[in-house]
């Protein structure tokens, strides 16, 4: 739980950033990649993390004018990396714009619960990490080199001058 708006735009930054190299790394060939059929695609998980920004976070007063989970799924990678930057730019602005610390103290109803809004951001985060988790391996299905988020990825070890572990 977030206590500060500072130490939530600290968070908010390293894990959208991760989230932007991914999407980086997409190519729309990739985007209909699936475990197996009847489950999210690339492009699906990739719409469920933007979209989940405006859904959750309207559920707080906030408000804003990009895209839903609602829309159309992406054709493009293209598509999909400009829809979440829009889409981090606007919750990064709401915060700023319209809480303070203490605002993050006050509840909301989320989905028949009470959580305060310094929670409801870090669920937010970590819903997102979790999805990144499962494009990830999406990725590596389709052949794309995936980028290190949290450390190098397999493939990124020797730009560090070691061996990648072993596997």
């Amino acid at each position: 739980m977030f206590r500060t708006i500072e130490e939530f735009a600290g968070a908010w930054k390293q894990q959208t950033d991760g989230t932007k190299k991914l999407f980086a790394a997409l190519t729309d060939e990739s985007l209909s990649q699936q475990v197996i059929d009847g489950h999210r695609t690339v492009a699906r998980i990739a719409w469920h993390i933007i979209g989940s920004i405006p859904e959750m976070m309207t559920r707080t007063g906030l408000s804003f004018d990009c895209a839903t989970e609602k829309d159309p799924v992406p054709t493009t990678a293209a598509e999909i990396v400009t829809a979440y930057e829009t889409a981090v730019a606007q919750l990064s602005e709401q915060v700023a714009k319209n809480w303070t610390d203490e605002t993050l103290q006050v509840e909301d109803d989320m989905y028949g619960m009470t959580w305060k809004r310094g929670l409801t951001l870090g669920i937010l985060i970590n819903h997102e990490i979790h999805h990144r988790g499962q494009l990830t391996i999406l990725m590596r299905q389709a052949g794309l080199k995936v980028p290190g988020v949290f450390g190098p990825s397999k493939e990124e070890w020797d730009q560090f001058g070691m061996p990648a572990p072993a596997v």
